[in-house]
């Protein structure tokens, strides 16, 4: 049964259309029908999730299977939540506003240490208890997680999932539905239902396995496996075509993954070790996922997204084939960030363009002894010409991502992050006239389960230390802003993403006392104090004070590698030979038993890598030496490439094509098209912006000849006349349209009717001559019916001299603040031309209809439905209520349009 979303989702809750459900790309497939019915959630507000990539593949894949459906539902923002709790409506799916406790299965993404939190604040709001045990026996929806810290460590959420995926879902989740399938038609309980799932690869069922004395976990049945193994599957682009959100998300642009998995080895990386082995997507497929899915979604963005895109070798010859395809498009493209040390021409050629976007790179280290420490593989001499090719290509400002806490780090590898960008700057200052400047991030390295540096352990006070000391460095550099990731967040993570079962009471407390959003800054305060009391309360603030301290360093023992200069010589350190320039080996002993040996929280999860070979990649750091990426040169014997896991798969790359040059906006003017339209229903709730996108995509994807603005960043000309407030609805709005091309007005109009939403119909369509005026510049009159409310009931009468009232007023002022902040009194009454009652029965009403006609003039003189109530509040001396507006038509100067 759905709820009733027309009071609950209304124009007072901030972007309501985020909770549509209705966007191009949804799926509604028949709820009672569906034998199988999945809600995919993601634990964060709507623009995060939306634009989520796994999130997107995967709602598509189980919308493509027979007999299974799949609807969604975000993390509700505050204001939301609150007004759901004040009434007791549950959360729902957005596709069917449905109660999520009416399907079978609902999954949550957990990719972050502390997402947990938004999690059980999801439950609380669905009112399912938060734990198995508390869902053991009963008929609640199955719950489960699967990401990247799922995968990684899920043993500190273990009490709130009936069962966790591990690994790539795209071939995991519709097994997973087969057998829930099979499990409804046999009736089988739900503890026998999850036995059956425990037998698929890569689903981990936490209450049939127990913490043990030593930190493992074992079994606590015969019929499920020792260790659950990882799932690893092929990507297909062609379910990457998706959600095209009303509002503006995140990523708002098509994603297609390139390549899956990364095998270059870095010792600090999760991702990279939990997605081996590294995968290419054939070309062809890139490309015409990429070609499709512009044409299907109107956007003017895509992006190509891999662990490391550089490393596909098909990247300059695919980005070069897709640009001149779309050539006549005005669309760019943009990359995450991507190797220094593989930024080239051809690259640039891709990114580039009329509209050129950021450019990011990770060096992660600023000495080139921590760069191998970390087996980042990039010398000193390919960041200076990947940036100078940066500069060459024409950007003159780049991001660069850098941590700071990494394991053999001096205050000379600290220090050497400034003199890194300073030394950059210096040697790319004959390339431009213009400075190069830089974005720079400093974040706090946190170990990670499942690799080589999983057993080191970080020091709040040392982040701190050294962020002081960085600020000092990067002091009157000009040109350079550096952002500091909070510390306090940073030990907290460590805390939770390494920890055991024993830390599931101190999640859910932390949410009690209010933590969630926690990786927002707005929320890191809030965050941090409930945290801390939740530790503190759980007694395990002497475990806290140990990862705030360091409990100890992987790199002690080893000599000093500075030694300070005496008191009163300045703040220089002199570097002391390594153990490697000595010739030595740094002792190791305590890699090969001791700690290293003993069980992790996370040994029970098969990831593919031999935790021996994390301990001997650990020893290699310690000796400063790296190793080359299997996926190029030899096999390091990680231990992943088998039947279980599959093996690297790299494409040979195709030739690169000859570049078309970039995007000419087409701005000659051989038509011009004025639409009247109206907005209705849920499109009320669409802002005055996000409908101007909707225009412009929905143009892009009727393939409409629209003209482009010139400039840098060339826009459609498409014009609306008159921004309509959020929550009016109307009859009567004006959109003018010019093209390029003329093209046959009714052609147009079927063009334009198929790619807009129902409650966004075409009126009528009108060609004009070429050199008319917009609708803009004609603005003159509108005429609206609004429902005002009162608290008290009053005949028809009262209303009707209260509005005579008004007409036979010459003023009626009201305080108005101007854009500089100035406050000056206006006139309402002269704006306003007609206004009456458009009932005729006099009985006492507490609710009154009208109909108005005031200016529309976008020059200080727009009457907006809510001058009418404070007129007439005014004259009444009531508190008046506008309940609803809706706007009839718009009148230009001259002639009337409708």
């Amino acid at each position: 049964m759905s709820i009733a979303s027309d009071t609950l989702i209304t124009p007072e809750i901030f972007k309501p259309a985020r909770y549509l459900g209705n966007e191009l790309g949804a799926k509604h497939k028949d709820f009672d029908t569906a034998k199988v019915r999945w809600v995919l959630t993601y634990p964060e507000v709507y623009e995060v999730g939306a634009s989520n990539l796994g999130h997107i593949i995967l709602y598509n894949i189980i919308n493509a299977q027979p007999q299974q459906m799949c609807d969604r539902a975000y993390l509700p923002a505050p204001d939301l939540a609150s007004k759901m709790r004040e009434r007791n409506i549950p959360l729902f799916a957005l596709e069917t506003k449905r109660d999520v406790k009416e399907y079978d299965i609902l999954g949550f993404s957990l990719s972050y240490e502390l997402g947990a939190t938004n999690i059980l604040e999801m439950l609380s709001l669905a009112h399912i208890p938060l734990t198995w045990q508390e869902r053991k026996d009963t008929d609640y929806p199955l719950i489960f997680a699967g990401g990247q810290t799922a995968t990684s460590n899920p043993e500190p959420y273990a009490d709130f999932f009936d069962f966790v995926a591990l690994g790539d879902g795209e071939e995991l989740l519709p097994e997973i539905g087969l057998i829930i399938e099979e499990g409804k038609r046999d009736r089988l309980t739900r503890t026998e239902l999850l036995l059956d799932l425990a037998q698929i690869p890569g689903v981990y069922v936490p209450q049939f396995y127990d913490l043990q004395a030593d930190g493992s976990v074992k079994p606590n049945r015969d019929d499920v496996p020792e260790r659950v193994l990882r799932r690893v599957a092929t990507p297909i682009p062609a379910y990457s075509i998706g959600l095209v959100p009303y509002v503006q998300t995140v990523h708002d642009r098509l994603t297609v993954e390139i390549r899956r998995g990364c095998t270059r080895g870095c010792r600090f990386c999760q991702p990279g070790m939990l997605t081996r082995p590294a995968r290419d997507v054939e070309p062809d497929e890139v490309v015409d996922s990429i070609v499709e899915g512009m044409k299907q979604t109107g956007f003017n963005e895509f992006s190509l997204l891999s662990l490391s895109c550089s490393d596909y070798l098909s990247l300059p010859a695919v980005g070069i084939e897709i640009k001149n395809r779309l050539h006549e498009e005005n669309i760019s493209l943009s990359l995450p960030s991507q190797r220094v040390d593989r930024f080239d021409e051809n690259i640039a050629n891709i990114i580039g363009g009329t509209r050129k976007t950021g450019l990011t790179f990770a060096p992660e280290a600023g000495t080139q002894r921590m760069r191998d420490i970390i087996n980042k593989g990039l010398t000193n001499e390919e960041l200076l010409r990947g940036i100078q090719t940066a500069v060459r290509e024409g950007w003159n400002q780049v991001k660069l991502y850098f941590m700071i806490g990494l394991p053999g780090e001096t205050d000379a590898d600290v220090i050497g992050i400034a003199e890194t960008v300073r030394w950059l700057r210096q040697e790319c200052r004959h390339l431009s006239s213009k400075r190069l400047n830089f974005n720079i991030t400093i974040s706090n390295f946190t170990p990670k389960p499942h690799t080589p540096f999983q057993w080191h352990s970080v020091s709040t006070s040392e982040f701190i230390r050294k962020q002081i000391l960085l600020k000092q460095e990067f002091t009157g550099m000009r040109g350079v802003k550096v952002n500091y990731t909070d510390v306090r967040i940073s030990a907290i993570e460590d805390f939770v993403g390494r920890g055991d079962r024993t830390l599931a009471p101190v999640v859910r407390r932390a949410w009690e006392l209010g933590a969630g959003m926690d990786s927002w800054w707005e929320s890191i305060d809030k965050a941090y104090g409930a945290w801390n009391q939740a530790i503190e309360e759980a007694g395990l603030s002497w475990k806290y004070r140990q990862v705030q301290n360091g409990e100890w360093n992987i790199f002690d023992g080893l000599p000093s590698p500075l030694t300070p200069l005496p008191e009163g010589e300045g703040n220089t350190l002199t570097p002391n030979p390594s153990p490697k320039e000595r010739g030595e080996s740094p002792p190791v002993g305590g890699v090969r038993g001791g700690v290293y040996d003993a069980p992790l929280p996370w040994d029970h999860l098969d990831t593919g890598i031999e935790k021996q070979w994390l301990k001997e990649d650990l020893e290699r750091a310690l000796q400063e030496a790296t190793v080359p990426d299997c996926a190029f040169d030899g096999c390091s014997s990680c231990g992943v490439c088998s039947p279980d896991f599959g093996h690297n798969i790299v494409v040979t790359p195709p030739p690169i094509p000859d570049y078309l040059g970039d995007f000419q906006p087409n701005q000659e003017k051989a038509q011009k098209i004025r639409v009247w339209f109206g907005k209705q229903g849920d499109m009320a709730l669409v802002s005055h912006l996000d409908l101007v996108r909707l225009f412009d995509r929905a143009v892009r994807r009727a393939g409409i000849p629209i003209s482009y603005t010139g400039g840098f960043h060339p826009g459609p000309k498409i014009s609306i006349a008159l921004a309509l407030s959020l929550g009016m609805t109307s009859n009567g709005e004006i959109v003018d349209f010019e093209n390029h091309t003329p093209i046959d007005i009714e052609e147009f109009k079927q063009k334009l009717i198929a790619q807009l939403p129902l409650e966004l119909p075409i009126l009528a369509v009108q060609e004009l001559p070429v050199k008319s005026p917009k609708a803009t510049q004609l603005l003159n009159k509108a005429e609206y019916l609004i429902t005002l409310s009162s608290d008290n009931k009053y005949s028809l009468s009262q209303w009707q001299n209260w509005i005579e009232d008004v007409k036979n007023s010459s003023e009626i002022l009201m305080s108005k603040t101007d854009k500089k902040g100035k406050k000056k009194m206006v006139n309402l009454r002269i704006n306003l031309d007609d206004i009456s009652l458009v009932e005729n029965d006099d009985q006492a009403t507490n609710t009154v209809k009208l109909k108005y006609l005031g200016s529309a003039v976008n020059d200080g003189s727009l009457l907006t439905p809510d001058h009418i109530c404070y007129m007439l509040e005014q004259v009444s001396k009531q508190d008046l209520t506008l309940i609803k507006a809706h706007r009839e038509k718009i009148i230009l100067a001259d002639y009337i349009t409708q």
